[in-house]
Parts: structure tokens; C-alpha cells; sequence
């Protein structure tokens, strides 16, 4: 069998191994670590990375990691799983998005060893992880106060990406371009495919999300081969090629009237927004017949203010007035 080795450590045939990669310490000296969870199948096969907390506050997708390893999921019959639960450990401590330094991990790749707090954490993955992957699933949520329904982002001209995300089979498929200096990107330029899947809101737990992750991470270890069973999805996945956001036209309080998930027709009543003081209300309709992907749950909103993510696949470009 090859020779394998994650951030310098060789991983043998049926091995299981924990490696700490050590990014900085706190100015109290305390030692930040990222763990890395690896499992070497006894049989050759792909190099497939789970990665979450990129965003500190992205609860859902270490969550889905950590259950693929509680579960015993992470030790396939086939091929390797790097399993990496929190990447941005600081952010976690401190309930952030962004490292100490204020910076998004996300956007500093490929990152530079003797940079920012942000751009060392790239660093470390940009050389200790993706040159060793095939391909990868980098799990997120909604930003602050909005979720995201259960979807999965890629660059879908790549026809390597088209199989995985069908695979995958999230309720959605969103034709996504790459972020710049992000960890999709600089993937892509190593030749390697990484898709993302966003489910939920940042600090809230969303069980649907979560179970859809994990199912999703099964039926993907299934079509390469890693393991032999994975659940069968229960809905039909969409392929959303355009997506635009419904925006306040005024501040007040946000009432939506639909929920994430939801296909929402053109001229559809979606919800309204009112003041706190009973003196207007106005409604919102939709401009376009399209999905809810993305939802905004702060009821306190200002002009120009993102209210709900519209998604389009072929089905609402053939009915656009519906």
C-alpha cells in the first residue's frame, strides 16, 4: 500500500490516529491546538477530509463531525477520513466568527506561517492537509441570526464537483464561485475538490440540519467506495443555478410568513414589517418565483437589510409567474 502522512505524521493500514497541530498560544501561554482525527482503512482508497469550525460559531457542522466519530462512521472500510471537528478553535472559545485578530479564517488562505492568527491556521491547512486529501466537505451554517436550509455549494461547471454534490444529495445544490482566499479555492488549485454544506444558524443547534449533514457524509462515503450502506434520501435535490436576496425597503419589525425550504411564487404576500409603535405596516411580496434558502431571523431590521435568500433551478425559470 502507498505511504501516507497527515501534517508530517505517517498514518499505517488500519490505523487511528490523533495528531494536535499547534497554531499559537494565548497571551496567557496557554497552548491552542487544532486536533486532527485520522482513520486508515486496512483497504487502499480515497483521502476524504471533514472539516468544521471554520466559523467558531458554527455549532451544526462540528457537531456533524463530532457524530460522525462518536457514531464509528469516520472508520470506513476503504481509504482514509481526516477528521478535523474545530479548525478555529479561538473563535469557538469566544463565540466568534473571526480569530482574536478579527479576521476570517476563510478569506486568508493559502495563508502565510508568520502572518496573522487567521493566515496561520490557513497555513496549516493549505500544507498539513489539503496537498494529502482527494476531496473534502466543509461544513457551515447561516451567519448571525439567519439560517440556511440544508444545501450543498460548489462550482457546478466542474463535472468532478456535480458528482459529488449529487452524491451528497442535500434538498439543495447551489451553483457557487469560489470565495477569494478561501479554503474551496485554494483546494482547486491543488486539484482538489472540496464542497461546502451549509445548514442552520451560527450558534443554535438545528437537528434537521445536522441529521441531513450526516446522511449526506454517508451517501458521499458510499459513492467513493469508502463504505458499502448509507441512507436513501427521502427528498429530491434541486440544482439552484441563480439566487438573489429579498431586502427591506424600510427598518422596523421583520414578520416573515414563510418558512426556510418553502417555494415561494412571484407576487406571493411573504411577509410584512411594521414599526413598534403600531403606526404602519408593509407588506413584502416576492419579485421572483423561486426557493427559501437562506432566511433572516432578527426581527429588528433596517433599510436594505437581507430578508430571505431566493434560490432558481429549471423549474422556476420554466414558471417565473406563478
Amino acid at each position: 500500500m502507498k505511504e501516507l502522512t497527515i501534517a508530517g505524521q505517517p498514518i499505517r493500514p488500519g490505523e487511528f490516529k490523533e495528531i494536535n497541530i499547534n497554531i499559537a498560544r494565548l497571551p496567557s501561554r496557554t497552548q491552542i491546538d487544532t486536533p486532527i482525527y485520522v482513520y486508515r482503512a486496512p483497504v487502499d482508497g480515497p483521502t476524504l477530509a471533514l472539516t468544521a469550525g471554520m466559523h467558531g460559531d458554527e455549532i451544526n457542522g462540528m457537531e456533524i463531525v463530532r457524530r460522525i466519530i462518536d457514531g464509528g462512521h469516520h472508520k470506513v472500510l476503504r481509504g482514509t477520513t481526516v477528521c478535523m471537528p474545530i479548525i478555529n478553535v479561538y473563535g469557538f472559545l469566544n463565540y466568534s466568527r473571526e480569530v482574536p485578530d478579527g479576521k476570517d479564517v476563510n478569506r486568508s488562505f493559502p495563508g502565510s506561517r508568520n502572518g496573522s492568527l487567521a493566515s496561520r491556521v490557513a497555513w496549516h491547512l493549505t500544507h498539513d492537509i489539503i496537498p494529502f486529501i482527494d476531496v473534502g466537505v466543509d461544513f457551515h451554517t447561516g451567519g448571525a441570526m439567519r439560517t440556511n436550509y440544508p444545501q450543498v455549494r460548489c462550482v457546478m461547471q466542474d463535472p468532478r464537483n456535480v458528482e459529488l454534490a449529487h452524491a451528497f444529495h442535500a434538498p439543495f445544490t447551489i451553483d457557487s464561485p469560489f470565495r477569494p482566499h478561501s479554503l474551496r479555492q485554494t483546494a482547486a488549485k491543488q486539484g482538489k475538490n472540496i464542497i461546502v454544506y451549509e445548514g442552520g444558524e451560527s450558534l443554535r443547534m438545528d437537528a434537521a440540519a445536522i441529521e441531513e449533514g450526516i446522511h449526506g457524509t454517508l451517501r458521499l462515503m458510499k459513492f467513493l467506495q469508502m463504505i458499502d450502506w448509507a441512507p436513501e434520501p427521502k427528498i429530491e435535490s434541486r440544482i439552484v443555478w441563480n439566487s438573489s436576496w429579498i431586502r427591506a425597503r424600510t427598518a422596523g419589525i421583520f414578520h416573515p410568513q414563510i418558512q426556510a425550504g418553502d417555494l415561494i411564487h412571484k407576487n406571493q404576500l411573504v411577509g410584512s414589517i411594521t414599526d413598534p409603535f403600531g403606526e404602519f405596516r408593509e407588506q413584502i411580496k416576492s419579485p421572483v418565483t423561486g426557493y427559501i434558502v437562506g432566511l433572516n431571523n432578527n426581527p429588528v431590521v433596517n433599510a436594505g437589510d437581507a430578508l430571505m435568500h431566493m434560490g432558481m433551478d429549471d423549474f422556476c425559470k420554466l414558471h417565473p409567474g406563478e
